[in-house]
């Protein structure tokens, strides 16, 4: 199993981070069929072959990926998208990506 891990600063409150969260996981939710619920200030997701969460900090967030074997050809290109979709949801200065953190 292969994992993705990104964390970035934001300038969002607490609430406003888990709406955008929301709205994030609403549109992976359409499109690939993920499912999802919040553990207080972390929001799980699932489908086959993919797992994590997004943890929600005040100024911060990080999510986590787990992808199972048939995915992890598609590693770099998933880290990119988690990265566009976090650049539009969540204004920041500064973001990292760690591979294989966790």
């Amino acid at each position: 199993m292969s994992h993705i891990v990104v964390q970035r600063d934001h300038t969002l409150t607490l609430d406003q981070a888990r709406q955008s969260a929301e709205t994030l996981a609403a549109q992976l939710a359409d499109h690939y069929e993920i499912s999802h619920h919040w553990q207080g200030d972390s929001l799980h997701f699932e489908r086959s072959g993919v797992s994590g969460q997004i943890d929600l900090e005040p100024g911060r967030l990080r999510v986590s990926v787990r992808l199972g074997f048939l995915l992890v050809p598609l590693k770099h290109r998933l880290e990119q998208e988690i990265q566009r979709q976090l650049e539009e949801m969540f204004p920041t200065s500064v973001s990292s990506i760690c591979s294989g953190c966790g």
